[in-house]
C-alpha cells in the first residue's frame, strides 16, 4: 500500500525543521507521520544507538543524525525538537530544548516523577515564545473532538460511572545483541525507570476522561500483579484501578499484557445515555426515558452489546448539512490518524501564534494521574490526589 500524503495545512511560512530525539520504535512512527506531511521537514534525528539511527534515517535521508541530543539543539537549522526517548529521559533533554528557545513536543507522561515533570512544564510555561504540546494525541483525534460537543451538550444526563479498558497481550521485553542493551531497551519492565502500564498507556484514557469531564481524580485505588510474563520485571502485566472524581464519579480501569480481549475502549454511563468510545469508533446508546435529541434520525445504527447504537461519526454535522447520510456517504471512521493531527496542531500553533492541542497544564496533571496511579497499583494502596498536586490554568 502507498504510504498516504496529507493535504497541506493553511499555514504561513514555509515547513517547520523539526528534530527527533528518540529514534525507537515509537520515535520511528513520528518519523513517518512527518515524512507525509508537506508542512514539516525533519532536519536532525538523535539516538544514542546507531542502529536506530540509522532506521531513523532511512525514513528520513535528507536529516543529520547525531548521537548527542547537545548538537541537534545547537542547531540552526532545527526550530522545534519531538523528545521520544524513555519516559525518565525526558527532564533533562527538554530543559535544554526550552533552554535553547526550541518550541518542543513531548511524549506522555512528560517524565517518570511528578517533581520531573512539574519542572519541565513550569519552564513551557515561562518560555511563552516557545510552543510546548504534550504527546497525549487523543487531543487531536477527531473523533474525540467531535463528540466532545455532545458530551457538554448534556447528552449524557447526570454521570453515573465510566469504566475503560487495555488489553494487549505482548510481553514488552525486547532483545539485544548485549546485556547492557538488553536492559537499556527493557527500561518499561523495571520500577526504577517506568511508570508502568498506568503511565505507559493508561495515561491517554485518563487525559479523555479528564478532558471530557472538565475535572481531575482527588483519589485512586490500585491493584496489579504478574499474571503470565514471569521473566524478572518488576512492573506487573496486569492492573487495575479505581480513579475517584468530583460528584461520586467513578472509574473503573483495566489493562492487561495477558490477552487481547476486546482490546481497549473507554465507556462513559449517563442516566440519558451511554457513550463507548474506541479510538476509531463511537457508539451513543440512549436511554428508553432520554429525551429526542432530533439528529438520531439521519444518524447511521448498529447492534452493540445487545442494544441499539448510534454511530458517533467525526464530520456528520457537515456531512448533514450537505444533505448526506453520515456513515453511509461518509467514512465511519476519521481520515486520518490521531498522531497526524496532533502533528498538524503542533505545526499550525507554531506557524500561526495558536495555542497547542495540549499544553504543559493539561500534560502535567495527566502525568500526575497516571503517576499516582502507578504508585498505588504498586503499593496496592489507595492514594489521595489533593487540588494543589495539579497545577491550573
Amino acid at each position: 500500500m502507498a504510504a498516504r500524503v496529507y493535504p497541506p495545512l493553511s499555514i504561513d511560512g514555509p515547513p517547520v525543521k523539526f528534530g527527533l530525539v528518540g529514534a525507537g520504535q515509537w520515535g520511528r512512527e513520528i518519523l513517518s507521520t512527518l515524512s507525509r506531511l508537506q508542512t514539516a521537514q525533519v532536519t536532525s534525528i538523535c539516538d544514542t544507538y546507531e542502529p536506530y539511527l540509522k532506521r531513523g534515517a532511512e525514513i528520513a535521508p535528507k536529516a543529520a543524525t547525531v548521537t548527542d541530543y547537545r548538537k541537534l539543539l545547537e542547531s540552526a537549522d532545527v526550530e522545534a525538537v519531538i523528545v521520544a526517548t524513555p519516559t525518565h529521559l525526558h527532564k533533562e533533554i527538554a530543559l535544554a530544548a526550552l533552554q535553547a528557545g526550541k518550541h518542543l513536543y513531548c511524549e506522555a507522561p512528560l517524565a517518570g516523577s511528578i517533581e520531573d515533570a512539574k519542572a519541565i512544564a513550569t519552564a513551557a510555561q515561562q518560555a511563552p515564545k516557545v510552543k510546548f504540546q504534550a504527546g497525549l494525541q487523543g487531543r487531536s483525534n477527531a473523533l474525540y473532538r467531535h463528540v466532545l460537543q455532545f458530551v457538554r451538550s448534556g447528552v449524557l444526563g447526570s454521570q453515573a460511572m465510566i469504566s475503560g479498558q487495555w488489553n494487549k497481550k505482548q510481553s514488552w521485553r525486547r532483545t539485544a545483541p548485549t546485556n547492557s542493551r538488553e536492559a537499556q531497551i527493557n527500561w518499561r519492565l523495571m520500577k526504577d525507570t517506568s511508570t508502568g502500564l498506568a503511565g505507559e498507556v493508561a495515561i491517554h484514557q485518563f487525559d479523555f476522561v479528564d478532558w471530557y469531564l472538565k475535572t481531575l481524580p482527588t483519589a485512586v485505588t490500585g491493584f496489579g500483579s504478574i499474571n503470565n510474563w514471569r521473566d524478572g520485571r518488576e512492573i506487573p502485566d496486569t492492573i487495575q484501578a479505581v480513579l475517584e472524581y468530583p460528584n461520586n464519579v467513578r472509574m473503573i480501569f483495566n489493562a492487561t499484557l495477558a490477552s487481547s480481549f476486546s482490546d481497549a475502549f473507554t465507556l462513559f454511563q449517563g442516566a440519558d445515555s451511554s457513550l463507548m468510545m474506541r479510538e476509531n469508533r463511537g457508539w451513543l446508546v440512549k436511554e428508553a426515558d432520554s429525551p429526542l435529541l432530533g439528529w438520531e434520525v439521519y444518524a447511521r445504527k448498529e447492534n452493540i452489546h445487545n442494544e441499539t447504537g448510534i454511530c458517533m461519526v467525526a464530520d456528520s454535522t457537515k456531512l448533514i448539512e450537505e444533505g448526506k447520510e453520515p456513515g453511509k456517504e461518509g467514512a465511519l471512521e476519521p481520515t486520518q490518524t490521531a498522531l497526524s493531527l496532533a502533528m498538524q496542531n503542533f505545526i499550525s500553533s507554531i506557524r500561526e501564534d495558536k495555542p497547542t492541542a495540549c499544553g504543559p497544564v493539561d500534560g502535567f496533571n495527566s502525568t500526575v494521574v497516571a503517576i499516582r496511579t502507578n504508585e498505588a497499583v504498586m503499593s496496592g494502596s489507595r492514594i489521595i490526589i489533593p487540588n494543589q498536586s495539579y497545577l491550573s490554568t
